[in-house]
Parts: C-alpha cells; structure tokens; sequence
C-alpha cells in the first residue's frame, strides 16, 4: 500500500526524526488493551476476516456479513497489509510490525522491529517487510507465523530510506535505493546477496507491483523500471514529470496498474488519469477516468481487470489489455480527497471476486460482488474507517 506526495512533502517528512513514512510508521506509541491482545481459547474464529484501522483501534469483521467480531484498542497512527497467509495481518504501528491473528481477533505479541515500518510485500511464498528507519528488510515465509516470531533473513540497504523490497521465487532480492534526502533507483542481489545489477534512472523511486511472469515495476517520478529476466527496462512518462507512486499488478495480466501524476508543485494534486504499464513491450498508456482518486483506489480483479475507485464513488472497471472502462460500478456518493494523508478517505481492498470498500464520512463499510456490481452486505461501524485489509487467502 503506498502514498503520492509532492516532492516538498516527501523531504519535510523524511527529515524528521519522529515524522512519518507515507507507507508506514505511527505518530503515537501503540498500547494494545488486554482485551485487544487475546480472545482466549474458545473464541469463535472469524471468517475470511476483513480488518480495518480506526482512530484508536482495529476492527475486525467477518468477511461475508460484515459482522464487527472484534474491537481492539491500539493508540497512534496504524496501517495494516495482509500477512501473506490464510490467517493473519500485518500491523504497523509506532515500533515496527505487529502480527495480528485476524481469525483469531486477536493481536499477538510477535512483532519485527523496525523504525518507520513502511511496506510490506507478499510475493512467491515470501513476505518482505521493509523499515525506512533504518533501511533494513526482512524475509520471512508467513506460513510460519504464529505466537512465535518465525526464521528470517534480514539484509540492511547502504542508506536509511523510504524504500521497498520483493524477494522473487528464485531467491533474488528486489531492493530500492536511495537515502533520506534522495531516492534514486533499486539494485537486484542474487541469493547471497551479491549485487546482479542496478539502475540510478529512478528519481524519488516509490511503490512495487509484479505482474505475470515475475515483471517487478517500481515508480519513479518520470515514468518507471521494469525488471524482467534479468535485466532492468526505464520506461519514461509522456510528460517530464510523470510520478508514478502506487502500483497494483496481478498474476492474472502483464499489464501494471499505476497512479499517474503531473503537477510537481501541487500541494495536492487530485489525478484524473491513471497508467497502464506493459511489462512486456514496454509501453505506458494513460487512461482517462474523468474523476479523480486517491492512494487508497488502486486494486486488481480476479482476471486482472484493473480497478480504480473514483470520488464520484464509482468503481471504474479497465481492461487492461486495452485501456478501455467496461464497467462503472457505483457505491458511494461522491467524496473529495482530505490534504492531510492520515486523514480517513474511501478506501478499496479486493480479495478474489469481491470489493470491500469503506465510506468514513458515514462510518460504513461495504461489500461488492464484481461479476453483478451488486452490494452483498453492509455494516455501520461506531467510527469512521481508515485503512482496510484482510487475510490474503480466502
């Protein structure tokens, strides 16, 4: 899950040492109540549980009737991914990642330390998590999660960054490069962590998606790299600035979903467009929505329709092979986009046919079944949604 920002915005936020990552980190410490931290042993499990952050806390829901399950206090500024398993989420929060027993309702007590937690990447049975605090990346097979912390691998980047970092099923490490001040490509290290090749054509380099075949993208500011069979591709925006910061890809499709901005000196720019990224030949499409979005509106379909969840509240529903809008479903009313990041605003998670999106301003959350564009269930919650994920098997 990542963030836009202008390029003003992402130096104030790097500097500070208690500042937050745009991908991660919490402004507050956490401090998870008792009741937040266990169940006990005759809870009843959650089904395909959803889970979402709010001002204080997580909620935890059933995922077919929306039914709040559990509410666990937690202080500060928290994000949650998916783990990478049937089971479990990963929270981060003001010290590092959280694991959290979402079929359970539960947060455990195993968590990766790390200052400014930021992404968190699942990809070929690995889960990468990635620190800006300090650069570092851990690996860890998320089968392995449980009340224990499980067997990782850590590797350090030369420089403290907000970065990102997939590890592909041949073991070879996709890593950013950069330091607090600049950001400048990403480097591929084989399985001894030696280096295979780099590429420096990447300003403010921000965001991962693998498409098929394992083609990692990664965003720059004028366009993106692609690394496909060993070799690293730039493929330039059509304009000078043309930030691609938030990617959504699918093994489904070669085609990478991306953000698409061109204003450098906005406060906050509201994109109308969005891009399409080839893996294999190259080529960068931008495709217009006539609606803006945000960070939160990117996700992926069950046959890699690319989704995109505008603020006129409709889901716009792109084949990705053409470019074309096949479908507008529609959900909410329309929204506008709050300046300040960590303010809550629809957000859209997706697991196989079904789109969970919430709606802050009423403190709802919805479920959508893509085929019909039918509303399956709906829930008031007693706050207003922030974030939204779940457990990545369903």
């Amino acid at each position: 899950m990542t963030r836009p920002r202008t390029t003003a915005a992402i130096a104030l936020l790097l500097a500070g040492s208690t500042a937050l990552t745009a991908c991660g980190g919490t402004a507050s410490e956490p401090a998870a109540t008792k009741a937040g931290r266990a169940t006990g042993p005759t809870a009843r499990p959650v089904a395909d549980p959803v889970v979402t952050t709010y001002d204080g806390g997580l909620y935890v829901l059933d995922g077919t009737t929306l039914k709040l399950a559990e509410d666990i206090p937690l202080s500060g500024f928290n994000r949650v991914n998916p783990a990478g398993d049937d089971r479990h989420v990963m929270v981060s929060t003001a010290t590092g990642f959280r694991v959290m027993d979402a079929v359970g309702g539960r947060l455990t007590d195993v968590e990766f330390k790390g200052a400014k937690p930021g992404h968190v990447v699942r990809h070929a049975g690995r889960t990468v998590l990635f620190a800006d605090g300090t650069g570092e990346v851990t690996v860890f097979d998320p089968k392995d999660l449980g009340d224990t912390e499980p067997a990782t691998e850590t590797y350090t980047s030369a420089s403290a960054h907000h970065g990102v970092a997939i590890q592909l099923a041949d073991g070879e490490l996709v890593t950013t490069l950069g330091t607090e001040e600049k950001r400048v490509g990403i480097t591929v290290l084989d399985k001894k962590r030696a280096e295979i090749t780099r590429s420096e054509e990447c300003p403010g380099v921000h965001g991962e998606a693998t498409a098929r075949d394992e083609a990692v993208v990664i965003g720059c500011e004028n366009g993106v790299l692609i690394y496909r069979d060993g070799a690293i591709t730039k493929v330039k925006s059509p304009d000078a600035y043309g930030r691609i910061g938030n990617q959504a890809g699918s093994d489904a499709s070669p085609v990478v979903l991306g953000d698409y901005k061109k204003d450098k000196d906005a406060e906050l720019e509201r994109p109308e467009q969005v891009s399409l990224i080839d893996t294999v030949t190259g080529k960068l499409r931008l495709v217009g929505l006539g609606t803006s979005y945000t960070f939160r509106s990117l996700a992926r379909g069950p046959h890699g329709e690319a989704l995109v969840l505008g603020t006129d509240g409709r889901i716009h529903v792109i084949d990705p092979t053409t470019g074309k809008v096949t479908k507008r479903i529609p959900v909410l009313g329309a929204w506008q986009e709050p300046l300040d990041w960590q303010q809550p605003r629809p957000a859209l998670f997706v697991r196989d046919t079904t789109a969970y999106v919430s709606d802050p301003a009423h403190k709802k959350l919805f479920a959508i079944d893509l085929a019909s564009g039918e509303r399956s269930a709906a829930v008031t919650l007693p706050k207003a949604v922030n974030e939204v994920s779940g457990v990545k098997a369903h």
